[in-house]
C-alpha cells in the first residue's frame, strides 16, 4: 500500500530536491528476484510463501488482455510500435511505446520542463499528473516495491523520501523521475473480437526529465511500457494480482501498420519454441547458425556464446538488427556476392544501392538458426528497405549503436515483422511463425475457458504520416540494456 495521498505533496518536493543540480542521485540496479527471503522467524515469510500459493492459484483464472497497436516498424515510417492505456481515476488516456527489451511502465509527468508537448506522429500527448487523480499515491524509498526493485534499501533513503529511478538506454536516450502507483486501465478479452473495460492497481514511473531522442517531438510518446522479466514490469505486476498469466504474443505488421498485441494463452496459430537462456535480464536466446541461400556462413566456433555483452537478444523495442563485425562482413559478402561490380553508397552508416527489379527474386533468404532447431527465415523484404530511389541494408554492426554492444547479436522488428511472437515466460521459451498481421489470433479466457477472437488493430490509421525520406529522423530505440543511477 502506498503512502497517504496527504503525503504526495511532500514526496513531490522531496523529489524536486534529490533532482536539484548538484545532488547525486542514489545508485541501484533493477534486479530479477525470484526467491523469497529465508525465514527471519517474523512469520513474514510464511505470509509470503501463501500470498505466492494464491497468485499460483490465480494463474488458472487469468483473464487475457487486448493491447490495441499503432506504428510500422518500417525504417522509413515510424521505426516503433505504440499502445494506448488509460492511467488514473478518472482515467486519461497515454500512448506508450511497447518494448520487450525494457521492464518498467513509465509516462512523462506534469513536472518535465524537457517532455514535448506535441508529436509528429499525430497523437494528442498527456503528462500525467499524480495529484490529479484520486487513485494515485506515491511510493517511498523504504517500501517493498522499491527495496526489491533497487535490490535493497537505497543508503541515502529516510522517511517519506520518494523512490527514484533513472533509466539509460542503449541509445544515449534516459528519463528520470519516481515511481507512483495508480490503476491502470486496460482491454479485457470479453468475446470474439469484444473487450470490456478493466482496471488494477499497478506502479510505474513518473517521469521528470527526459533526454536524447525520447526528448525529439518529431516521434514522441507519452512514454514506454516495458515488456521485460522483471518483477518491476506491468506483466509481472498483473500477474502477481492473479489478472493474467505471463504469457504474451505480439505480430508486428509492416505492410498495414498496427497489428497484434495480447496477454494470455495463445491457441491459434501454433508456434514452435526455443528455450531463453536462464538467469538473464532480457529475452535471450541461443543462436546455433547462419545461413545465407542455404549456405552456412563459416564463423568462429565462439561467436554465439553467452557472456557479458555477447550473446543474442530478442527485442521489439529495437528497429533494425545489430550483428558483430564478423558475422555481419560474412552476411554482406554472401549477400552481394553475385553483384561484385554493384555500388554501395553509404548513407549515414547504410549500404544503400539501386536495384530496378524484385528484391525477392534477386537477393538470398538469411536464415537464423536457434537452439532445438527453431528456424528464422528473414527474406529480402524484410532486411533491404526502401529509401525514396535506393534499397539499403537492415542489418547494421553492433558498435554503431552502443559500444557495449558489438559483440552483441541483437534482432529487432526487422526481423520478426509479420510474424506472430510468443513469449511464455512461464514455460520460459520463445517461438514464432510467419503470419498474417492484419488478420487475428485465438486466445484462451482461463476464467471460462473459452477461446476468443482478438483482432489486429492499427490505431493510427486515422491519420497519415509526414515522414522526411531522410533516414536522419529514424528512431532506432536500441533498448538492450539500461543501468539505473
Amino acid at each position: 500500500m502506498g503512502p497517504p495521498r496527504g503525503r504526495l505533496a511532500l514526496l513531490l518536493l522531496a523529489l524536486s530536491a534529490a533532482l536539484a543540480p548538484g545532488r547525486a542521485a542514489a545508485t541501484g540496479v533493477f534486479e530479477v528476484r525470484r526467491k523469497f527471503p529465508r525465514h527471519d522467524g517474523s512469520g513474514k515469510h510464511l505470509a509470503n510463501l501463501r500470498a505466492h500459493d494464491a497468485r499460483r492459484h490465480g494463474r488458472s483464472l487469468a483473464a487475457a488482455v487486448d493491447l490495441p497497436l499503432g506504428g510500422n516498424g518500417l525504417p522509413t515510417e515510424t521505426g516503433l510500435y505504440f499502445t494506448q492505456i488509460g492511467i488514473g481515476t478518472p482515467a486519461k488516456s497515454y500512448y506508450v511505446q511497447v518494448d520487450t527489451g525494457s521492464d518498467i511502465l513509465w509516462v512523462n509527468c506534469v513536472f518535465c520542463d524537457t517532455c514535448p508537448r506535441k508529436s509528429g506522429l499525430g497523437i494528442e500527448l498527456t503528462l500525467y499528473d499524480p495529484s490529479g487523480s484520486s487513485s494515485g499515491t506515491g511510493v517511498t524509498c523504504g517500501q517493498d516495491f522499491c527495496v526489491a526493485t533497487h535490490g535493497g534499501v537505497i543508503p541515502s533513503c529516510v522517511p517519506a523520501a520518494p523512490c527514484q529511478y533513472s533509466i539509460s538506454y542503449g541509445d544515449g536516450s534516459s528519463t528520470t523521475g519516481f515511481f507512483v502507483t495508480d490503476f491502470l486501465q486496460y482491454n479485457q478479452v470479453s468475446g470474439n473480437s469484444q473487450t470490456t473495460l478493466a482496471n488494477t492497481s499497478i506502479t510505474f514511473g513518473c517521469g521528470a526529465k527526459i533526454g536524447g531522442d525520447l526528448g525529439s517531438s518529431s516521434q514522441a510518446l507519452d512514454g514506454i511500457l516495458g515488456f521485460g522479466q522483471s518483477n518491476s514490469s506491468m506483466l509481472s505486476q498483473l500477474a502477481a494480482a492473479g489478472k493474467v498469466r505471463k504469457v504474451f504474443a505480439h505480430c508486428l505488421d509492416t505492410i498495414n501498420g498496427g497489428g497484434i498485441f495480447a496477454i494470455g494463452d495463445v491457441v491459434q496459430p501454433k508456434v514452435s519454441t526455443t528455450p531463453l537462456v536462464p538467469g538473464m535480464p532480457h529475452y535471450n536466446v541461443n543462436l546455433e547458425a547462419i545461413d545465407v541461400g542455404g549456405v552456412k556462413l563459416q564463423l568462429p566456433t565462439n561467436i554465439f556464446d553467452i557472456g557479458e555483452s555477447k550473446g543474442t537478444i530478442i527485442d521489439s523495442g529495437t528497429t533494425l538488427a545489430y550483428l558483430p563485425g564478423v558475422v555481419y562482413n560474412a552476411i554482406m559478402s554472401k549477400v552481394f556476392a553475385q553483384y561484385g561490380d554493384m555500388p554501395l553508397k553509404n548513407d549515414q552508416d547504410f549500404q544503400c544501392f539501386r536495384y530496378s527489379g524484385s528484391v525477392d527474386d534477386g537477393f538470398p533468404i538469411i536464415t537464423f538458426h536457434f537452439e532445438g532447431g527453431l528456424p528464422l527465415n528473414i527474406h529480402p523484404h524484410d532486411y533491404l528497405f526502401q529509401n525514396g530511389e535506393l534499397y539499403c541494408m537492415g542489418f547494421q554492426t553492433g558498435g554503431l549503436q552502443t559500444k557495449d554492444g558489438k559483440d552483441m547479436v541483437l534482432l529487432g522488428d526487422l526481423a520478426f515483422s509479420n510474424r506472430l511472437v510468443l513469449y511464455d515466460l512461464e514455460n520460459q521459451v520463445i517461438g514464432w511463425t510467419d503470419y498474417n498481421c492484419s488478420s487475428s489470433i485465438k486466445i484462451k479466457d482461463d476464467k471460462t475457458g473459452s477461446i476468443y477472437t482478438v483482432d489486429a488493430h492499427d490505431i493510427s490509421s486515422g491519420w497519415r504520416f509526414q515522414w522526411h525520406k531522410s533516414l536522419f529522423v529514424l528512431l532506432v530505440t536500441a533498448l538492450c540494456s539500461y543501468t539505473m543511477f
